[in-house]
């Protein structure tokens, strides 16, 4: 299956048909080759790589620690859709709603002081990022215990 230009945010799961877990041979299968590649080794204990697809607006990060498989990504504004909704055209209290629906209730919110606000559904493993009341980014990962999630062949 190749990617179509229609990102599904699937928390705990993947990004589209792409599930967490895969190598990066496969995700270049789905999304072709990223615009660019960035290597996080600077962090203590962390090192990563991260692909980025600029003209989609989303990067994908393949983390040492799990073989530099699929861990997280990265989805800047965009007609991205989360469960159907298309997520950057929604309020911070539908996102809440939203998630709530799917049983994840475990939220957690900061305002940064450069004015960005972060909401976080640590039970989802996702973080949404506000500036002036309007959602700018969504950043989500995969389980800490890849195993637990159910992989199939794109």
């Amino acid at each position: 299956m190749v990617f179509t230009g229609t990102l599904e945010i699937k928390p705990r799961q993947g990004l589209s048909q792409l599930r967490f877990g895969v190598t990066r041979s496969e995700a270049e299968k789905y999304f072709g080759k990223p615009e660019a590649i960035e290597h996080i080794d600077d962090i203590k204990d962390y090192k990563s790589i991260v692909w980025h697809y600029w003209k989609y607006g989303f990067s994908l990060f393949f983390d040492d620690r799990l073989q530099n498989t699929f861990s997280c990504v990265e989805i800047d504004e965009g007609d991205a859709l989360l469960w159907g909704q298309p997520v950057f055209k929604l309020t911070e209290k539908k996102i809440i709603k939203l998630f709530k629906a799917k049983n994840f209730t475990q939220i957690d919110a900061e305002e940064h002081e450069w004015g960005e606000k972060r909401l976080s559904f640590d039970d989802a493993i996702v973080d949404l990022y506000f500036e002036k009341d309007k959602l700018k980014s969504v950043n989500y990962c995969a389980p800490h215990n890849i195993q637990d999630v159910l992989l199939f062949p794109n």
